[in-house]
């Protein structure tokens, strides 16, 4: 499930570097040059590359079939090998049992254990078999944006490294509030230190439930928005982070503004909502501006069989669809900024908290 079909989750990058003249051509021959190949390097816990959306696996992109329209849609491969702890936990103990016999001696050095430890991990990772996975790429030439299907750190960092390498540009992870950085050190290092994802989630509740879930947008008809079934809220960090997690629709009034009036804010909630008579489903990650296992409205037609440009033209709508809960996310977080830097806040925060005892 992923980009072409069924639910989809994803991080955002920017991509800030200008395109060059000759992209087209450029891109062709740089995908081409980092497709992922049959060979795993000696000594290495993974091996990646670039290979087809539509096919995976297709690593020639004929006919330049990683272009749609304005968008390049293709996939990174990481085939990962792995080492079972509890299997080198044991590997280990009856090898080190063996050298202490054979030396006759009760205790190894730490340096010896150490070498023993990763003699045994290397045996086991020559031995071991890749395990693949398929990450989602589509890449907006226009937004300068590119929607990747992983929130995993360590994923995300192998993304952005190998696209890097690729194409000699620079991407980070987008995340809207970043444009907050614009005022002064000290204003945006205080406004960073409130979480502003959570507090813009926390908000995005009180507006759901303050006009029966309608909230007017500029430049279009109102949107309906609910929160449903799930939602995470979390006070503190790290080792004293403390987190309520509230199910059905009747614990999130109940537990849920318990735990605001406790001062916790919402880290993560599953939303419905409703653009256009349209509707979308999926979890909101506040932290990172994150979208999880996000359903699209049905498409317009479906069919069991279907012709190479009826694929891409459902694709498009995909993607289509894909970006229009994304300008709307980030049309609400406008609009939240713009409350949350007026002189109106106070009067907002008086109408939230009032909303939370009730």
């Amino acid at each position: 499930m992923g980009l072409k079909k069924g639910a989809f989750s994803f991080s955002r990058f920017g991509v800030s570097t200008p395109l060059p003249g000759n992209f087209a051509d450029l891109f062709d021959e740089k995908i081409k040059s980092f497709a992922f190949r049959d060979f795993f390097p000696e000594n290495e816990e993974k091996s990646l590359g670039w290979t087809g959306l539509q096919e995976i696996l297709d690593r020639e992109f004929a006919y330049a079939a990683h272009t749609l329209g304005d968008y390049r849609v293709f996939s990174l491969r990481i085939d990962r090998k792995t080492t079972p702890s509890a299997l080198l936990r044991l590997r280990f103990l009856e090898a080190e049992r063996g050298m202490l016999a054979e030396r006759e001696t009760k205790k190894l050095y730490k340096e010896e254990r150490e070498a023993l430890r990763e003699s045994i991990r290397q045996d086991m990772m020559k031995q071991a078999h890749p395990v693949p996975s398929m990450l989602d790429v589509c890449w907006s030439l226009t937004k300068g944006m590119i929607y990747f299907s992983s929130h995993a750190e360590k994923i995300l960092q192998d993304f952005q490294d190998f696209f890097r390498e690729t194409f000699e540009m620079d991407i980070a992870l987008h995340v809207p509030w970043l444009d907050a950085l614009g005022q002064s050190k000290e204003d945006a290092e205080e406004f960073l230190s409130r979480q502003p994802g959570r507090e813009f989630l926390t908000w995005l509740w009180f507006k759901s439930e303050e006009r029966d879930g309608r909230i007017a947008l500029e430049g279009q008809e109102e949107i309906g928005l609910a929160f449903v079934r799930r939602l995470i809220l979390e006070s503190g960090e790290g080792d004293y982070a403390e987190s309520v997690v509230c199910q059905g629709q009747h614990a999130l009034l109940l537990e849920g503004k318990e735990a605001l009036r406790q001062g916790k804010k919402i880290r993560e909630a599953r939303l419905s909502l409703e653009i256009d008579s349209m509707e979308w489903e999926f979890t909101f990650k506040a932290d990172l501006f994150q979208f999880q296992s996000m359903k699209l409205p049905a498409p317009t037609e479906e069919s069991d069989e279907s012709s190479a440009l009826e694929e891409e033209g459902r694709l498009l709508e995909r993607i289509f669809l894909l970006e229009k809960a994304i300008e709307t996310m980030d049309q609400l977080f406008a609009f939240f900024m713009g409350l949350r830097l007026s002189a109106g806040w106070p009067a907002e925060v008086a109408r939230m908290e009032t909303w939370m005892n009730r």
